[in-house]
């Protein structure tokens, strides 16, 4: 009875794609809101002419760009990797724990590299 609870416990392939699904659809509204947000943020400072020093002093120590950017970048770094997984399962073939840990590698680079541009730029 113990085995069987522990193997009740463990989520199965379908539960992971359920997940994986759900983690993805849920980045995907994130990252249309953040979409958005930064293509108003660009048209913004292009039309009103500013100078990238100009836009520079304009993000440091700003917390909201701070946040904003932050979510933009998490939000990519989750629904990226489960893209790049689902299209090496489907056009390459690849399964396995192989195809998991080279997704959670890219989320993990791409949540470091993001976050470290974003402190960069508004670090002051």
């Amino acid at each position: 009875m113990g085995a069987a609870t522990s193997l009740q416990r463990q989520p199965t392939v379908s539960r992971w794609s359920a997940r994986l699904w759900y983690w993805q659809r849920l980045s995907a509204m994130l990252l249309a809101v953040c979409v958005v947000g930064h293509i108003a943020i660009t048209i913004y400072a292009v039309r009103g002419g500013l100078s990238g020093a100009e836009i520079l002093a304009r993000t440091r120590g700003s917390i909201g760009f701070a946040l904003f950017y932050g979510v933009f970048v998490l939000a990519c770094a989750v629904h990226v990797p489960i893209g790049m997984m689902r299209i090496a399962q489907e056009w390459a073939h690849w399964r396995g724990a192989g195809v998991r840990l080279a997704a959670l590698v890219l989320a993990l680079l791409l949540a470091w590299l993001g976050l470290r541009a974003v402190y960069a730029v508004v670090a002051t």
